[in-house]
This record gives C-alpha cells, sequence and structure tokens, in this order.
C-alpha cells in the first residue's frame, strides 16, 4: 500500500513542479525564502523557491531528541524520541493568499523509539506469560528499538508563505499528517534470567525458551503500536524571503 501512495506523492510533485516552471513569473522565480520552525517533527528549517504566482517548491529538515524513563512487566526502559527527517514539498496557493496546500514526502524519516533496558539483579520481570527472576550476578539488561519507514507520504494544510510575493517577513502555521506506515519494534536482551526460586539460570540471549517469550513481548509491543500508522505534524514557522 505504501508504494503506490509514494508513487503518486512524487508523481504529484515533479507534474506540478514542470507545471508551475511552465507558467512561473519571471520575476519571482529567482527568489529564496529560509525559515526556521518547530514542529512534533522537531526543531528545523526549511528553504523554498517559487515557482508561479500560487506555488512554490519546498524542502526541509527537522531534529530533536526527548527521553524519559518507564517500566513495563517489571522492565525498567530508558527511553529516547530520536526524531530525524528531510521533506520535499509543493505549496499550492489556491486563492493567491496564504493559505496553502502542501503534499510531499519525507523523503528520510529516522524518527525512532530507542531504549535501553534494565532488571535489576534480584528482582522479578515478565516476559510474554512467564515470569522470571534477573540473576544478581548477570543482571537482564538490553535494547529495544521501535522504527517506521523510511520514507513516508505527507500532507500539509496551512496558512503563510515563505517566498510572499510582496514582502520579505513571513510566519506560517501548518498542520497535517505523514504517513509512515505500522511501526515495527525489535528487544534484544542480555543476561542471565532465573526461575522464582533462583535456582535454575539461563543465557537470556540464547536460550530458546527464553528468546520465545523475548518475542511474546516484542509481539506485544507490535501490537500496541499498531494503530500509530500515521504521524500527526503540527508546525509553527518564521521565514525571510532573499
Amino acid at each position: 500500500m505504501r508504494k503506490p501512495l509514494l508513487l503518486i506523492a512524487i508523481f504529484i510533485l515533479s507534474s506540478t513542479a514542470c507545471k508551475c516552471f511552465a507558467q512561473g513569473d519571471s520575476g519571482d522565480r529567482f527568489s529564496v525564502g529560509i525559515g526556521v520552525k518547530a514542529s512534533t517533527l522537531g526543531i528545523g528549517a526549511d528553504l523554498a523557491v517559487p515557482v508561479g504566482q500560487r506555488a512554490n517548491i519546498r524542502g526541509g529538515i527537522n531534529a530533536f531528541n526527548y527521553s524519559r524513563n518507564f517500566d513495563r512487566d517489571g522492565i525498567t526502559y530508558g527511553g529516547t524520541l530520536w526524531l530525524r527527517s528531510a521533506e520535499a514539498l509543493v505549496d499550492f496557493f489556491p486563492t493567491g493568499g496564504g493559505f496553502h496546500i502542501s503534499p510531499g514526502v519525507l523523503i528520510y524519516n529516522g524518527n525512532t523509539v530507542k531504549a535501553t533496558a534494565l532488571v535489576p539483579g534480584g528482582q522479578t520481570f515478565n516476559l510474554g506469560n512467564s515470569n522470571y527472576l534477573s540473576n544478581p550476578a548477570n543482571p537482564i539488561n538490553g535494547s529495544g528499538k521501535l522504527t517506521t519507514n523510511k520514507v513516508a507520504p505527507m500532507l500539509l494544510l496551512g496558512f503563510g508563505n515563505l517566498v510572499p510575493r510582496t514582502r520579505h517577513f513571513s510566519v506560517s502555521f501548518e498542520f497535517g499528517a505523514a504517513f509512515h506506515g505500522t511501526p515495527k519494534a525489535t528487544l534484544d536482551l542480555a543476561g542471565s534470567a532465573c526461575d522464582l526460586s533462583g535456582v535454575n539460570c539461563r543465557n537470556a540471549a540464547t536460550d530458546p525458551t527464553v528468546q520465545s517469550n523475548v518475542q511474546a513481548e516484542v509481539d506485544k509491543l507490535n501490537k500496541s503500536a499498531a494503530p500509530w500508522k500515521v504521524y500527526p505534524v503540527i508546525s509553527l514557522g518564521f521565514g525571510y524571503k532573499f
């Protein structure tokens, strides 16, 4: 499903750019607008050029990190939301004013949730439907990750023009979504997992039974993340036209 959506988005971008260049206004064609923004994709910067009186081509990059700890099934995760992306869009101004419709593509989607995992020695935890005790001599530890498609179609609506035709400064507000597909989780554990008596201990990285329960835990994470196929985008930016 995501391949047809991506092809449609790329076709819209390329065909619109060609059409707008053919109809463009030579007085604005060599103007350049640059801007900074804060959005749900991170802190970013944009660059845009006009391709006619009612269209721009725009590219942007975004980056941000946010970290917090959380517990799940007795495992303490040190999680980081790692936002890294780059986008290409065509801004249409159907009324000639600031309102715009912007189809485009996240040409690089590095947005990821990363996490370290730790169960202090002597503490119980759950994997799948099994309970274990973290070996005090070799505690359970590891890492996890939640990722989505590296390329994602997107659609934004908003107000403002990074390359205003009659002034230099601009303010823009946008909202929309990136269609990044179903998130996928991975979880790798090391250390030693013991039965609740603490007598029978197994290597979490190699034992088939423990690994089967790790996969069950991953399946639960994937099920929880499955509804989040669309990433909401809200943005506020400021720009200047040269």
